[in-house]
């Protein structure tokens, strides 16, 4: 692995200086141009360098006019066009649809600098730039979005993006085999319309024409945006054909047209995954951006490494099983500890590993040896409800690449910022790795998501029982004790999530309060294209099991299952107050120990009551807190500390 200083082009004149006439491929970004291997713009394009193409970047170009879109001229094979490393929704609108006012893969941080559905408009910019120039689209805008979806946003359903932007194919999920075969039919001078054997794509074509692939047909648009049982059952037949061993064609129908995804293209194994990761990134943003105060999301990435690719987790929020699969694929020790190096070589590294995570940290292998042979399960997951008695639960390889990284010179430490799946964890008959994580990995507070403890609200999740995660919990707490180790758990919650009713956000409310936890921050479910809560949001399905599930959609009882998980703040009170006379607790109104919030008359009080404390409540192990088995939602390690000590963390967090 080499490090080049040298960007590819952002402008003409960059071109030009290349001796360049025309670039192969002009690159159209919603993010700023980052060059690093975290972001999708900068692998894509190093894919194609290194296979001979000259690949010029157009970077948040001023999506008002068609001239911006032609500051390279034509290119000679065709257009790339994504909208980033997100959705351009995501990144513009919270999920109660408010504006965002800060862009992280924006200069400075700016907002505003791409459009909303930005593939699109770009699509359409080039249409009136160049008539039918070539146009490939990619990234998670466009893979998530590849087959009629349910818009959140316009709270309708939308057509295929490939439709609506008027490209000509589409290279879905990881994208770097698509794109290199896309390239080389191009090159030999195979017209784009007619490229439709290349797996990972998705192409529009006449009804009735022959497709190269076994296929499974859904349903035609006009009947998916008004029957909610057709677009659950299309889901289905789409989500249960994402793998590349056992997947079929899926097809789609727009009345005389007929969308055909074909199956998805296999991962990379570890040598060509090894050489992706080789390829020559600045691994930092272009030096134009400086003056603007640089491009803020690379301060996550700049000094962590991902080692792999894929989660056969499969929760039901996440889009990861439509994009990049539930097989698990990683990077060789050679290849991560050279990145290692390279990193520890950079400027301003001061000598820590923030990261060494992918999807999921602790997932380094496929889960079970028949995915290899006849690919992931399409009736079932490998963790839960129940773990697979087939499932292979191995952390040596990680904990020796983890231990190698930190014995290489000028690395001080790694840490492991990423979600950890604690039930996997726990699953291991060993606790080495266990050990070896509480004891030097951990940078003072470690990522988890329980999301909820209702049972119902979990299964509709896709995640394990909360009973799982108390004895995640206990175990961790007591070996942070064991290595004298002022350690925390940062639990990720969620509100509203299909499933979930105001009662169970009351039974999470009171968990956290018999825990001391405030969460500073819960997020409500958002729904986005791709994911089986997302159809479970719009049709009131389970797409995965057919039956009918509560949700919740009405605007208010959303910020009431919201306040409840923040019942400490006193601006949520009149909303907790509501919610709990709703559910008749009103049980929970006043000012005993074991209330939620304080009766209405309270709301004068300055001084603070049981139930509004003036300071953060002590936490297992604190000051008054009897020691003993541990059934709280999370917990402090039982020893007392220094107030240096505690100043310490305090700037850590």
């Amino acid at each position: 692995m080499r490090l080049n200083n040298k960007f590819l082009p952002l402008s003409r004149a960059e071109m030009e200086e290349r001796g360049w006439d025309a670039p192969d491929f002009i690159f159209v970004s919603g993010d700023a141009y980052v060059d690093h291997p975290s972001f999708g713009v900068a692998i894509i394009s190093r894919v194609l360098e290194a296979a001979g193409d000259n690949v010029a970047i157009l970077a948040q170009p001023d999506y008002k006019s068609c001239e911006p879109f032609k500051e390279y001229g034509r290119p000679r094979l065709g257009f790339l066009v994504t909208s980033g490393n997100i959705d351009s929704m995501v990144a513009h609108y919270t999920v109660a649809k408010k504006k965002r006012q800060y862009d992280y893969y924006s200069p400075g941080g700016k907002a505003g600098l791409r459009p909303d559905r930005a593939v699109i408009v770009y699509c359409n910019r080039i249409r009136e730039a160049y008539g039918d120039v070539p146009i490939i689209l990619g990234g998670i805008e466009a893979s998530l979005r590849r087959f009629a979806h349910y818009d959140y946003w316009n709270n309708k359903i939308r057509r295929s993006i490939l439709v609506d932007s008027r490209a000509d194919i589409l290279a879905y999920g990881m994208g770097e085999k698509s794109i290199l075969r896309i390239a080389e039919l191009l090159q030999k001078g195979a017209q784009i319309k007619k490229i439709r054997d290349v797996r990972g794509t998705v192409f529009l074509c006449n009804r009735g024409d022959s497709i190269h692939f076994d296929s499974a047909e859904t349903y035609d648009y006009d009947r998916l945006k008004m029957d909610k049982s057709a677009y659950a059952r299309a889901f289905e037949i789409q989500y249960k054909n994402q793998d590349a061993i056992s997947g079929k064609a899926v097809i789609e129908y727009y009345g005389d047209k007929m969308l055909v995804q074909n199956p998805p293209m296999p991962p990379l194994e570890r040598d060509a995954l090894d050489a992706v990761y080789a390829l020559p990134y600045t691994r930092n943003y272009h030096p134009s951006y400086e003056s603007a105060g640089g491009i803020p999301a690379i301060a996550e990435v700049k000094f962590s490494i991902t080692h792999t690719r894929g989660c056969f987790g499969a929760c039901n929020f996440c889009a990861l099983a439509f994009h990049q699969g539930r097989t698990v694929r990683s990077r060789s020790p050679e290849s991560v500890l050279a990145e290692a190096k390279i990193i520890a070589a950079m400027p301003y590294f001061k000598g820590y590993i923030h990261d060494v995570g992918g999807p999921t940290a602790n997932f380094r292998h496929p889960s079970c040896d028949k995915q290899l042979k006849h690919g992931v399960c399409t009736n079932k997951k490998c963790l839960v409800p129940k773990p697979c008695p087939h499932l292979k639960v191995d952390h040596s390889e990680y904990m020796r690449l983890l231990s190698d990284i930190e014995a290489l010179p000028g690395i001080k430490k790694v840490f492991v910022r990423s979600r950890i799946r604690f039930d996997y964890l726990l699953l291991d008959k060993s606790d080495k790795f266990f050990r070896q994580l509480v004891e030097r990995h951990v940078s003072g507070q470690l990522k988890v998501a329980p999301e909820h403890c209702s049972p119902d609200v979990l299964r509709a999740m896709g995640k394990p029982p909360i009973s799982v995660y108390r004895r995640f919990c206990d175990e961790y707490f007591r070996l942070s004790r064991e290595y004298n180790k002022e350690q925390y758990l940062v639990p990720y919650l969620m509100s509203s999530h299909p499933g979930s009713t105001l009662s169970d956000a009351i039974e999470l409310a009171l968990l956290l309060k018999k825990s001391g936890y405030s969460p500073e921050q819960v997020q409500d479910f958002y729904p986005t294209p791709g994911t089986v809560s997302t159809v479970m949001y719009y049709t009131g399905i389970n797409p995965l099991t057919g039956k009918s599930i509560y949700v919740s959609t009405d605007y208010r009882e959303k910020r009431m299952q919201r306040a409840l998980l923040q019942f400490n703040k006193r601006e949520n009170a009149s909303l907790i107050r509501e919610a709990l006379t709703l559910c008749r607790r009103e049980d929970l109104i006043g000012n005993s120990p074991h209330c939620l919030v304080p009766s209405e008359y309270n709301r004068s009080r300055k001084t603070a009551t049981p139930n509004f404390p003036s300071k953060k409540p002590q936490t297992e192990g604190g000051k008054g807190k009897k020691s003993g088995k541990n059934k709280r939602l999370i917990a402090r390690p039982k020893r007392k500390y220094s107030k240096k000590t505690n100043q310490n963390h305090k700037k850590q967090k």
